[in-house]
């Protein structure tokens, strides 16, 4: 047991993020295995979810995660089950959003026009040292 301060709080850190990651992985296998049993497009889509979050927390490198989501892949070709790409539904339009009225924009030549000029302008060349004449 450690008895410095910062050693106790990494102890307890470690602690927490070791639970976060093993609830993470087991949830991909989880996800995986009822893939395996019984092949739909729900159940891909799941199992890509999770290994994508394992990517986006930095638990498994994003390599891996590609070739495990081929091989899931292959299965389901073989299965003859695809992977239907669904729609997000869109945003309903608030009232309050419909009732702002609409600022006059600027022409996006105008906002160009600084940065062009900034971007023309050469930045300042250093001149190699004369060389001094010999006696």
């Amino acid at each position: 047991m450690p008895i410095i301060k910062s050693a106790i709080k990494r102890m307890k850190q470690t602690a927490k993020r070791q639970e976060r990651n093993v609830g993470i992985k087991r949830d991909i296998k989880s996800a995986v295995k009822t893939f395996l049993s019984k092949p739909t497009s729900e159940g891909l889509s799941a199992a890509h979810s999770e290994l994508d979050t394992a990517v986006k927390k930095k638990l498994m490198k994003k390599n891996t995660v590609a070739r495990r989501k081929s091989q899931l892949s292959k299965v389901a070709k073989e299965a003859g089950v695809k992977l239907v790409a669904t729609k997000k539904a869109a945003p309903k339009a608030t009232p309050a959003a419909a009732k702002k009225p609409v600022a006059a924009k600027k022409p996006a030549a105008a906002k160009a026009a600084p940065k062009a000029a900034a971007a023309k302008k050469a930045p300042a060349v250093k001149k190699p040292a004369a060389k001094k004449a010999a006696k």
